[in-house]
């Protein structure tokens, strides 16, 4: 089992946005099965790359017993809107109302660089907007109201995790730190 520590709110890690995956290789692997190992044992019903301080564009998730993985994703959301109480593992305890498009068609790669469709309403299509925004530094508590926001970042303040040391940033090992070539 590979089960990393999960960054907190605070962490700089959270907010950069990932960059895509150029390798399918036996690294990224092991990425997936870090993350899913991780959101497992969290538990949690998804898990992006940055929350475990790996900036690239992969995330896990576990919805309905279906546990699966998505390389940069690219979403077509609904027109629709639905609000519905949201958590993150980055924010231990913390749960808010948070609008989310009902449904999603996300297409991106699997480990193995073979192309992906997901397709979903409810708890799936939250679960892909929320790892996606992840994968872009917004995290869920940038999507509530003011009022809602407001709360929810005197509860954060309140936190005894809040205000941990921040562990260092993992960079890319590949010759050209993650940019192409």
């Amino acid at each position: 089992m590979s089960v990393k520590p999960i960054r907190l709110f605070g962490d700089p890690v959270l907010r950069t946005p990932a960059e895509p995956v150029r390798d399918f290789d036996a690294e990224l692997r092991r990425l997936v099965k870090d993350l899913t190992d991780t959101m497992l044992e969290a538990p949690g019903l998804g898990l992006a790359a940055p929350q475990i301080g790996v900036g690239l564009r992969v995330f896990t998730y576990n919805i309905d017993d279906v546990l699966g993985h998505l390389i940069n994703p690219v979403l077509r959301l609904s027109g629709d809107e639905e609000i519905d109480e949201e958590g993150c593992l980055s924010f231990p305890g913390l749960q808010y109302p948070t609008p989310r498009a009902h449904g999603v068609v996300a297409t991106g790669f699997n480990m193995y660089g073979e192309p992906v469709t997901l397709e979903g309403t409810g708890q799936l299509a939250r679960c892909v907007q929320h790892e996606t925004d992840h994968l872009d530094g917004i995290l869920f508590i940038d999507r509530l109201d003011p009022v809602q926001r407001k709360l929810a970042m005197k509860e954060i303040r309140a936190a005894e995790w809040f205000g941990e040391p921040v562990p260092a940033v993992r960079v890319s090992p590949h010759p050209t730190r993650g940019e192409a070539y």
